[in-house]
This record gives structure tokens, C-alpha cells and sequence, in this order.
């Protein structure tokens, strides 16, 4: 997906122009489409384990080959509560 380089997130270090950049062809969209239901399911399961997802930010992307990603910005708290559910599930 094409970043605005204006963007409040944007930092000149490690600027990588085929992160911002559209490459003719690449379907962004079905990555994009991709990362917006993998973002539902993950804070749906979070919410489903009693994790408090109202601060959670999770925002659908793409790689500059189309692949979809999520990308998440969570207080310590649900990061600490999060980590705690998954050594739970690892360990069953």
C-alpha cells in the first residue's frame, strides 16, 4: 500500500521506496482485503480471551509484493496480557 511520505509515521530511516511505492501489476488489494479480515479475527480472538481491545490499533497493510500484513500498536498492558494467552496456548 502507498505510504504518504507525509504521514506522521514516516521516518527517513531505513527508507524503503518499494514500501511506498505501487509496482504495476501487484494486486495490493486482495492483500490489503486479506489483512483488513486477518486484523477482524485477531482482535476478535484477543476480545474472545478477555483482552481489552479498545486500545488496541490494528491496521491492515501490504508488502510492496502485495502480500497482506497487520500491523499492531497495543498499550504494555495488552502486549504483557497478550504474551500470557499465547504461553498459554503454547504450552497446551
Amino acid at each position: 500500500m502507498q505510504h504518504d511520505p507525509m504521514d506522521p509515521d514516516f521516518s527517513s530511516e531505513g527508507l524503503d521506496p518499494d514500501g511506498w511505492v505501487w509496482v504495476r501489476g501487484v494486486d495490493y488489494v486482495a492483500g490489503w482485503r486479506s489483512a483488513t479480515d486477518a486484523a477482524a479475527e485477531l482482535m476478535a480472538a484477543l476480545a474472545e480471551t478477555g483482552i481489552v481491545t479498545s486500545e488496541i490499533e490494528s491496521r491492515p497493510d501490504t508488502t510492496s509484493d502485495g502480500a497482506g500484513v497487520v500491523r499492531l500498536a497495543l498499550p504494555v498492558e495488552a502486549a504483557r496480557a497478550f504474551a500470557a494467552v499465547a504461553r498459554r496456548g503454547a504450552r497446551s
